[in-house]
């Protein structure tokens, strides 16, 4: 008698893409998983960039961590930018982001100024160092970097101009301990942020870069700098966005 082979029916034979959907699904679920959290997470700093439109962040990394080393100093009281000298709002605008009111978050000109020239100085605007102050920790990382440029063209989509320099001279640090523009005036010249001179305004501007190791210098060149840059940027007007009049 011949003997019978037995072989698999066609259906019993495990497909060539079948076993190749086998290898790539833990590929598929972890990218599912990711697609979820990541809108999630987009959704969440959204709602965070509108709640923060009209309502004034209570704190900042930044202000728990100087609380911490230096307890006691970090007091700061919130005041609007109308109660704020526009000598100040343009002394800031002109040291950190002299186009502030002409880009949508990103100075591109200053961007391909600094490539090209091969500086190692940064192009962050205020929108961007707001994004970073407010939302996100201190720090050079590529994780911050990628969730500060998220957060950037939010804010500009959300705040005004005026809304974004506001935020940032209430967070911004001045010095050891010294958080937001009513602190400095009080801590540095003992007077108010409104009666603040062109000079006294730059001075202040022109620590931001490093709050920390540098003092307000009314007499300093780079305050002259700033002065010379707060008075263009009204003459020009490139404070326009900024409704501080003439």
């Amino acid at each position: 008698m011949a003997r019978r082979m037995h072989t698999l029916a066609p259906q019993e034979a495990p497909a060539p893409h079948r076993a190749a959907m086998r290898r790539w699904r833990p590929l598929r679920w972890l990218w599912s998983w990711l697609r979820w959290i990541g809108a999630r997470l987009l959704a969440l700093m959204v709602v965070l960039v509108l709640l923060f439109s009209f309502i004034n962040p209570p704190t900042t990394w930044t202000v728990i961590q100087g609380q911490r080393e230096f307890p006691g100093r970090t007091a700061r009281q919130w005041v609007g930018l109308d109660e704020i000298s526009p000598h100040m709002v343009r002394a800031v605008v002109a040291a950190e982001d002299a186009n502030f009111c002409n880009h949508w978050g990103f100075d591109m000109v200053e961007i391909r100024r600094v490539i090209a020239s091969g500086s190692s100085r940064g192009a962050s605007t205020l929108t961007q160092q707001t994004a970073k102050n407010v939302f996100l920790w201190q720090g050079r990382s590529w994780p911050r970097k990628l969730m500060e440029t998220a957060y950037t063209p939010m804010i500009e989509a959300l705040w005004s101009k005026r809304r974004i320099v506001e935020v940032y001279l209430n967070i911004a640090e001045f010095g050891r301990g010294v958080f937001g523009i009513k602190a400095a005036a009080q801590h540095y010249y003992q007077t108010t942020p409104d009666r603040l001179s062109l000079r006294q305004a730059a001075a202040l501007a022109s620590i931001l870069p490093a709050p920390r190791v540098r003092n307000p210098q009314t007499g300093s060149a780079r305050t002259r700098a700033i002065v010379s840059g707060a008075q263009t940027i009204r003459a020009d007007g490139r404070d326009s966005c900024l409704g501080l009049g003439r």
